[in-house]
């Protein structure tokens, strides 16, 4: 394998769509509330996805030198587990990634901010050094969060309620109630990615001591969790789409819930970690189409 296609791998394409449903769905806030700002939104993106690189460069490795990606897991091999990256090398492209995200975020916040909102503009930078400690700690070092059950926690604060509500923030500089209802929406349904995720190495978390909420619940009650999480995000959208309405056009986001509906039959129906590895594809792109029919719903497109 030539090295850029596994500095490819590395990166994971495939998570990209799920991590800017959070910006996407912000600007589709953004845009209810009239405050959209298109420069703004391209920066989020590019900081978004940045973020979501360095993560999957800290997942690859902190996984990789523990262990925990080894033969008995299921899904695609890591860049680590394969050998095509050393642990050095993949420890620089961290490096590096977290210097592109510092670099994208100063742009963002200056944009935002100017040089007026000095306050703001703190507040927000502690944010973008949590979000990258968060991305990081996952996975790397001894106190990794994501062995101690907590990912789920993370996952819903950064990619929901942070990544939505703090992407509204920086278009219209302030959080309407309402808009926490999609933050929640799309972090529950991000969360379900996480849960599909831990529900499919199941059995190789449990021997590598990867002690993820699913291996403290178990296969069938991590079913259940589920089940909760999607609905959770329809009543959450369902909910804001209905206090909301105005011309009826908003509501062809809830089309985004049919494949949700099928894919969490299939996630009631199966019996192992092997028929869930397909469902995690599903979801995520089940939450970016979310994402964005509640975007163009609110840019006149629909």
């Amino acid at each position: 394998m030539s090295r850029v296609k596994a500095w490819v791998r590395a990166a994971r394409p495939r998570t990209l769509p799920l991590s800017i449903s959070g910006i996407v769905t912000a600007a589709g806030l953004a845009m209810y509330y009239g405050s959209f700002d298109p420069t703004i939104f391209v920066l989020s993106l590019l900081t978004t996805i940045g973020f979501q690189v360095t993560s999957n460069f800290a997942n690859d490795y902190g996984d990789g030198v523990k262990g925990t990606d080894n033969e008995d897991r299921i899904g695609p091999q890591r860049a680590l587990q394969s050998g095509s990256l050393s642990p050095a090398v993949l420890k620089k492209g961290i490096i590096i990634s977290v210097i592109v995200d510092v670099a994208l975020v100063l742009a963002l916040l200056y944009v935002t901010f100017g040089s007026g909102q000095w306050g703001w503009f703190l507040v927000f930078l502690l944010l973008a050094a949590l979000s990258i400690w968060a991305a990081i700690r996952y996975t790397v070092g001894d106190s990794a969060y994501g062995y101690r059950g907590l990912g789920d926690v993370f996952v819903f604060l950064f990619f929901g309620l942070v990544g939505v509500l703090g992407a509204l923030f920086l278009h219209a500089k302030s959080i309407p109630p309402l808009s926490v209802l999609m933050g929640i929406a799309i972090g529950a349904l991000s969360v379900g990615v996480l849960n599909l995720n831990n529900l499919r190495d199941l059995a190789s978390d449990k021997k590598a001591g990867k002690n993820t909420l699913v291996v403290k619940l178990g296969f069938a009650l991590a079913k259940r969790y589920h089940m909760a999480l999607m609905l959770l995000a329809l009543l959450c959208t369902t909910l804001f789409l209905v206090v909301t309405y105005s011309s009826g056009m908003e509501f062809f986001t809830l089309l985004a819930f049919l494949p949700i509906g099928a894919h969490a039959w299939r996630v009631k129906r199966a019996k192992d970690s092997f028929s869930i590895d397909p469902e995690l594809k599903k979801l995520a792109l089940s939450t970016f189409l979310l994402a964005l029919l509640f975007y163009f719903s609110y840019n006149n497109f629909l």
